[in-house]
């Protein structure tokens, strides 16, 4: 053993890094090991929103605050773009307007900044928004948005010169044993305490443990448009009533089901496809436009032409931009569990602990959780 206090975290994704900020905060020196150059998961391949909205009440809802709070405090001396754009959710429908104002009733009650705008309100902090049929919208001021892409590639610089955590890039971990990190055959690292970080790969170490565990993969498809000219914002990010369905958040809305019912016989499709779109936009102007929803172990490598036309047609309902060239797609993995749970923590051996599970919210959760998992160890 190590005579200091010591941690091994492996992966540099968003949950890795939230890792090893929290174990560093709390008197640990820290290593980080990723197996690529850079971070190129599904940390890097999101909308960049922190998203309290989304969450339930209670210790989710916290949790993304929370993180929140760190993303902000982070931004400026790491160097990277954030902006405090809040979100929007439109209503073009009746049933999408009630669900909107139950949730508005809602939220109050639980002391979130949320506020339900009519039109002409709805105009005035987004000239984004497609007036012809608008009923209104509901406002929150909760949200946060980077680019994830220039987050993570900015925070292990930050994370280094702050509190002096070690990042070996191009470093795949082979396995682990007696608290021992084995980089192939020949190179070996200890610690007093290993943290596996590896999002969507939980096929390299203890396999056999995640296959008891109650986990699947998510494959989504997204998009990126080019900068708006004259440097044109959107205001809050933007979703569309199919992302009322998507959230925990919003069951609370009696109304919820039989809007879901109205979906599942008119846009059938878009629910094969799991598809709810949203739109935010990053300090270049781009606008980051996604995505869909397909689950299992082993996914088709390819993008799917009809599930980015589809993801556009319904934008238009609700979005109008100055410029709709689509300059990226791409798609991205995460783990999701199956049982409904937020997280995965688990310990296959002693002093090795396993952080997975996040699902689409690593961005909006892993700061907040990181520091709860380790305080609790």
């Amino acid at each position: 053993m190590t005579s200091s206090k010591s941690a091994i975290v492996i992966g540099a994704g968003i949950v890795g890094l939230a890792t090893a900020r929290a174990l560093a905060l709390r008197g640990f020196s820290v290593k980080v090991f990723e197996r690529g150059e850079r971070a190129v998961g599904a940390s890097i391949r999101n909308f960049g929103m922190i998203w309290p909205v989304g969450q339930p009440a209670g210790k989710l809802y916290h949790r993304a605050i929370r993180s929140r709070e760190i993303w902000s405090a982070l931004s400026p001396g790491a160097g990277f773009w954030s902006e405090p754009a809040g979100s929007l959710h439109l209503a073009y429908h009746a049933d999408e307007w009630q669900v909107l104002q139950e949730l508005a009733e809602i939220f109050h009650k639980e002391g979130r900044p949320v506020q339900l705008l009519g039109k002409d309100a709805v105009g005035d902090i987004s000239a984004a928004a497609v007036p012809d049929g608008l009923l209104g919208g509901l406002y929150s001021r909760d949200e946060l948005i980077v680019d994830p892409r220039e987050a993570i590639a900015a925070l292990p610089g930050w994370l280094t010169e702050q509190h002096k955590i070690e990042f070996y890039w191009g470093k795949c971990v082979s396995y682990i044993s007696d608290q021992v990190v084995y980089i192939g055959n020949e190179e070996e690292h200890e610690a007093d305490l290993v943290f596996i970080c590896g999002g969507a790969d939980f096929e390299t170490l203890y396999p056999e443990h995640f296959a008891q565990q109650p986990v699947t993969k998510c494959k989504l498809q997204m998009m990126r448009l080019a900068p708006q000219p004259m440097d044109w914002r959107i205001g809050p990010a933007l979703c569309g009533g199919l992302s009322l369905i998507h959230y925990k958040s919003f069951k609370a809305a009696a109304s919820l089901a039989g809007l879901k019912e109205r979906y599942e016989q008119e846009m059938a499709e878009y629910l094969e496809w799991g598809i709810h779109v949203m739109v935010s936009q990053n300090g270049k102007g781009e606008l980051t436009v996604g995505d869909s929803h397909e689950y299992g172990l082993t996914h088709d490598p390819f993008d799917k032409e009809f599930i980015n036309r589809m993801v556009l047609d319904y934008l238009r309902k609700f979005v109008r931009v100055k410029d709709w060239s689509v300059t990226q797609t791409w798609n991205g993995v995460y783990t999701k569990l199956t049982d409904g749970e937020a997280d995965l923590f688990f310990s296959p051996e002693p002093y090795v602990y396993v952080i997975n599970g996040v699902g689409g919210a690593g961005m909006t959760l892993s700061f907040g959780l990181a520091e709860e998992l380790v305080d609790g160890l």
